[in-house]
């Protein structure tokens, strides 16, 4: 058997969705080296080339763009700017802390660059990962499943269909649904407000004839070979009921891809999975880099491709050697937050993306006052005016920080 073939970029990017391809274009030509993309999918993009709806482009190219458009836009311009990507490329493991091992459709390959970047996004919890009991029939999908069958392969999926979940990634899969010929008769959240934007959840349910049902749960599929129904439980009354339907949709409920950034002994937030990141996307191990979903599941797409450019520009002050460590603090939450990204912050050092925080919460909070905490004092406490809301990012502006004390211990975050 041959020696595999080593590969010495400047940059390796692995993951070729918005952040990924955004890194990559505005490393290209600027890195002094060789910038790769690779991906395991056979064409770059991510998961907009296969959702064929609008709304994409509108923060970083201020335009309204279908998903496949935009993803071909981001190609073109990783391209151009001479960045290589690898597509049909799985990286399966480390040989050593510096090296990647991937297999191609020619064989394997090493990957032994100056700095990696991660770009591998969060993938949907499927119906195993949940633990919903019941019979294994044919017709039960995530969203993008959902999306590769009709958008890519061309394919039927059912008549009727349940959606679990009623987030923004709930309302693409009606979408997508639809423009299969299939109803979706109900999505089921377990919240008692619909996790999605009203602009989507009241006007939706009357474009597509569908209902949000709220506090319940999916508590069982029926079915032989094919989906006949599930058995939902209403959580406020305890009773239940069973919505006949031939299709199952899992949405939303992300978990980060982070097996390689474990596997290298990258330091993960033990709420969210996602690496401990700085404001600049470096994680605890030197000359790694993360950024977008990997990061914060779940983000849009155009604010993903955002924290792409800023992460580019961090990785070209790390490979000039002009970056210099400062001290940092660590950021904790309170309930409801679940989780916050960056969980690290350098008081004199650079903000992160966008001047923005992402953070999870559990509970519906309409008015949200957001108190910064540190060493007992306050140290800044504002209303916002956009909710934190459970299935969606709430954004923290980073300027809640700007007096926090290099010295002063630990940041607490919370929310009332």
């Amino acid at each position: 058997m041959s020696e595999p073939k080593l590969l010495t970029p400047k940059v390796a990017i692995i993951g070729a969705g918005p952040a990924g391809l955004s890194a990559a274009k505005k490393l290209a030509g600027r890195s002094g080296g060789e910038v790769l993309v690779v991906d395991r999918e056979k064409e770059a993009g991510g998961i907009p080339r296969h959702a064929d709806h609008l709304g994409y482009g509108i923060r970083d190219r201020k335009r309204f763009m279908s998903g496949p458009a935009y993803a071909r836009a981001l190609v073109a311009e990783a391209r151009n700017a001479g960045a290589t990507i690898m597509t049909r490329t799985m990286v399966t493991g480390w040989a050593d802390d510096k090296t990647l091992v991937a297999t191609t459709p020619h064989g394997r390959v090493l990957i032994r660059p100056e700095v990696f970047c991660f770009a591998t996004g969060a993938r949907e919890r499927p119906r195993t990962a949940r633990m919903i009991p019941g019979t294994r029939p044919d017709g039960i999908l995530t969203t993008g499943q959902l999306q590769n069958r009709v958008h890519l392969n061309h394919d039927a999926v059912g008549t009727k269909a349940v959606v679990v979940g009623a987030e923004l990634v709930s309302w693409s899969a009606v979408m997508t649904l639809a423009e299969s010929g299939c109803r979706t008769i109900a999505l089921v959240s377990e919240y008692d407000k619909p996790e999605s934007y009203g602009l989507f959840t009241g006007p939706g349910q009357l474009w597509f004839r569908t209902r949000v049902t709220r506090n319940a749960k999916v508590v069982r599929i029926h079915g032989k070979e094919r989906v006949s129904g599930v058995e939902i439980e209403h959580t406020t009354s305890g009773s239940r009921e069973i919505i006949e339907c031939d299709t199952v949709v899992f949405t939303g409920s992300w978990i980060p891809d982070n097996e390689l950034l474990r596997m290298a002994g990258v330091t993960l937030d033990p709420a969210s999975r996602s690496p401990v990141v700085d404001a600049v996307g470096a994680t605890s191990k030197p000359g790694i880099f993360a950024v977008g979903n990997l990061n914060h599941p779940v983000e849009t797409a155009d604010v993903v491709a955002l924290e792409g450019e800023n992460v580019a520009d961090r990785i070209l002050e790390h490979l000039r050697g002009t970056s210099s460590p400062m001290e940092a603090v660590a950021i904790t939450v309170d309930d409801p937050i679940a989780w916050i990204s960056p969980s690290t912050y350098t008081p004199r050092g650079p903000r992160p993306a966008r001047g923005r925080f992402v953070a999870w919460v559990d509970r519906l909070i309409t008015r949200p006052i957001v108190t910064v905490r540190q060493g007992g004092r306050v140290v800044a406490s504002k209303r916002l005016w956009w909710p934190a809301a459970p299935g969606r990012a709430f954004r923290i502006p980073s300027s809640l920080l700007q007096n926090v004390d290099p010295t002063g211990g630990d940041v607490r975050i919370s929310i009332g």
